[in-house]
């Protein structure tokens, strides 16, 4: 990316666009990706991407990425299978809940939910090797969060920061 990562980052009022400086591959049709924490999403951000998506014709793709609870570090003998199933499934119903405003909005966007057992810089970066743009949140004031660092610095694609 041009300059620093944080370069750019003050306090701006609109989205702003960070494009890598090394080149990557022209991806006709590749899917937009949100990055959305689904206990505090970033609700400007999400219409951001569910309109970039519409714009463009392609597939949403909304990334919500998951640790297992505190309390599964004092397991003695590992997490069960049947407890992190229900975990997940509690998370897959989080970013269900959060996105049904936004699929009736936005009702000819295809979407895909893609929940994840990953640190979010993680499952974030995997997704910027194949998608058209990257859409993060921001929220006011301040400085940018650490996966929105990461990501200016190691994102495979574009990606647009969104202000609260």
């Amino acid at each position: 990316m041009a300059g620093t990562p944080d370069a750019g980052l003050g306090d701006f009022a609109c989205p702003v666009v960070f494009v890598p400086t090394t080149p990557f591959p022209e991806r006709p049709g590749a899917e937009v990706v949100l990055a959305v924490n689904a206990r505090e999403p970033a609700e400007a951000a999400v219409d951001f991407a569910f309109d970039a998506a519409r714009v463009r014709g392609v597939r949403l793709r909304a990334v919500h990425a998951w640790r297992f609870p505190s309390c599964a570090a004092e397991l003695p003998f590992g997490v069960p299978e049947e407890d992190r199933g229900a975990w997940e499934d509690h998370e897959v119903q989080l970013l269900a809940d959060v996105l049904r405003p936004w699929r009736k909005k936005y009702p000819q966007v295809p979407v895909l939910e893609d929940v994840r057992l990953l640190p979010p810089a993680q499952a974030l970066l995997q997704r910027s090797a194949s998608a058209g743009l990257m859409v993060v949140g921001r929220r006011p004031g301040g400085t940018p969060g650490a996966v929105t660092r990461v990501l200016l610095r190691e994102s495979l694609c574009p990606v647009a920061v969104v202000p609260a």
